[in-house]
């Protein structure tokens, strides 16, 4: 499922983190490693330490690939100059990304791009899956995988999810947990009733039934499924709490309205506050 791994790197901490995670992925899939380091063009327009940012650049580029390589892994490296998210997709698209991996937060200051910004927006409008990861110690490292939480609301968006959360279940022989949240109170407690209530409810055991029933074709030998009721994103992070989840996957977009959150938003909020990785996977555009 993973052949290409993209990984844009600023240097930081947060970035560093990211790439153990790819390292790993890469090292279970096979894959080709891309590290990629932005110069941000708009920072640098008639900015004097131009050739030193960009030498910077590539000097990170080439010790994230070193590391990769050094892993046993097929590692390629690159330096763009031009407005980081931009560069990145570009990047992604052009090489056959299957899977990009990100920081939560990077550098900030005259020479760095702010790379909170940045992840938020590639996981907006990446075509490939995002993997996005925040800093964290050593001993607090959730790879590799034993429990795999796909958050689902039944939508066309959150099935995009499945396959992935699924085939990454199977690769680490992990248990794959399927959770829908019922957030009912987004109608307002003057438009409740027991029928809507009902609805919620079935919407949300069939969501995840689906994915049980995915699972199971794909022979990933243990499943749990479970439906809260509350805020989304936040019931997301306490199951994750609660079941030592170690990667939370979810769809980008989802259904709105009546029997539907809307899980575009929530999957910003999860990434924002998950104490967890999170991938994030976008609906195909039927279009495209």
């Amino acid at each position: 499922m993973f052949d290409n791994v993209l990984v844009p790197t600023d240097g930081s901490a947060c970035a560093e983190m990211a790439s153990e995670y790819a390292r790993n992925l890469a090292t279970k899939y096979e894959a080709t490693v891309h590290a990629l380091c932005v110069a941000d063009s708009r920072r640098l327009e008639n900015a004097p330490q131009y050739e030193r940012i960009k030498e910077e650049r590539s000097e990170s580029a080439e010790q994230a690939r070193s590391e990769f390589s050094a892993a046993g892994l097929s590692a390629n490296q690159a330096v763009r100059t031009d407005v980081p998210h931009e560069a990145i997709l570009e990047y992604a698209s052009n090489q056959e990304i299957d899977l990009i991996v990100m920081g939560t937060h990077g550098r900030t200051g005259v020479d760095r791009y702010p790379l909170g910004s940045v992840t938020e927006k590639v996981v907006r409008l990446s075509d490939a899956p995002v993997l996005t990861v925040q800093e964290m110690d050593d001993d607090a490292i959730t790879y590799p995988y034993t429990d795999v939480l796909v958050a689902t609301d039944g939508s066309d968006g959150a099935a995009a999810a499945i396959d992935p959360a699924v085939d990454i279940a199977r690769t680490y022989d992990a248990r794959l947990h399927a959770l829908s949240v019922v957030d009912s109170m987004a109608l307002g407690v003057d438009v409740r009733t027991d029928i809507i209530d009902e609805q919620f409810e079935d919407a949300a055991q069939t969501a995840v039934k689906t994915v049980d029933e995915r699972a199971r074709d794909a022979s990933v030998s243990v499943i749990e499924t479970a439906v809260e009721y509350g805020t989304p994103y936040r019931e997301i992070n306490a199951y994750a709490d609660a079941h030592d989840i170690d990667l939370v996957v979810m769809g980008t977009r989802g259904q709105s309205g009546l029997k539907r959150y809307l899980l575009g938003s929530v999957t910003e909020k999860t990434v924002r506050t998950s104490p967890v990785p999170v991938l994030s996977v976008r609906e195909p555009d039927p279009k495209e």
